[in-house]
């Protein structure tokens, strides 16, 4: 017997990559349960899958920083008395990306890369000591939403958020829609998306000097880098990364400020111009901005 559920969550995350740097994702989660019928003649209470599975797939995975721990940049260092993880992506050409945060921040995928197949496995792995005893197996489908315009992946981090926004390396992948003047511009979402392909998104005021950060020793050439540094209720959060593969934004990177911040781009490119925003955070929720 087989038990499914369709977008059971959606796990919004970054995960580093050789080639592409951080990559802001959002996937969405199906689940299929193999196992016999239980007591109540069901192989797991809706319920329990709806709370459980999803519990466990936002603890170990969503608003986190993946780490393919088995690639030869990856370089991992925990800190027994602290709590927190340093970790140096050494990629060549000065291209490296160096963090230390708590170690809640990250999610360490023991794979040479961070896909589809490898989080699958990781997941099953967290999933399956939870399970009751009549289910005999799990497959997870991830996959991302299905978006026919264009679309960006960017990182960022909340210092003020309460939650798990405020870890300083996590993700969307995210569909963005410009009107002009009430029309429908495919030109401007075009260049969103290019200006935001696999983007960091740093807050200005979380900007420190490259001399001044825990981190400065471990990048060639501190001029090519953006250090930020910020301290919010889970602890200290420090990244370096390349300039670029950053934009600075003069505001916090709510997605209610990105909305804005693009209308007021826009407008300063074409002052004569309206213009209407939808930024998306993911799948489904997003702000609206006008300028």
């Amino acid at each position: 017997m087989q038990l499914f559920v369709n977008d059971l969550t959606v796990m919004d995350f970054s995960y580093l990559c050789a080639q592409r740097g951080m990559v802001g994702e959002s996937w969405i989660v199906d689940v299929v349960l193999d196992g016999e019928l239980n007591e109540e003649s069901m192989v797991l209470d809706f319920g329990k899958v709806k709370k459980e599975l999803k519990f466990l797939i936002d603890e170990y995975v969503d608003h986190k920083l993946l780490v393919p721990a088995e690639h030869a940049f990856s370089k991992i260092k925990r800190d027994a008395n602290s709590g927190e993880v340093k970790v140096d992506f050494l990629r060549p050409d000065g291209k490296s990306i160096h963090l230390l945060c708590p170690a809640e921040a990250y999610a360490f995928v023991y794979a040479t890369e961070v896909d589809i197949e490898s989080v699958g496995q990781y997941l099953k792995e967290v999933i399956a000591t939870h399970l009751p005893s009549n289910v005999d197996g799990i497959e997870l489908i991830l996959r991302p939403e299905v978006i026919n315009t264009p679309f960006y992946h960017y990182t960022h981090g909340l210092k003020k958020h309460d939650g798990n926004c405020q870890r300083i390396a996590h993700g969307h992948r995210s569909k963005v829609v410009v009107y002009e003047n009430d029309e429908l511009n495919l030109d401007w979402q075009e260049y969103w998306s290019k200006r935001w392909q696999d983007i960091y998104i740093g807050s200005e005021e979380d900007i420190i000097d490259g001399q001044q950060s825990v981190l400065s020793e471990f990048v060639e050439d501190i001029t090519t880098h953006f250090f930020f540094n910020y301290e919010s209720s889970q602890g200290e959060f420090s990244l370096a990364i390349p300039k670029s593969e950053c934009d600075i934004v003069n505001t916090d990177s709510t997605v209610e400020c990105l909305a804005q911040f693009m209308a007021l781009e826009l407008k300063q490119q074409r002052s004569q111009s309206s213009f209407k925003v939808l930024a998306f955070e993911g799948v489904g929720k997003g702000a609206i901005a006008y300028a």
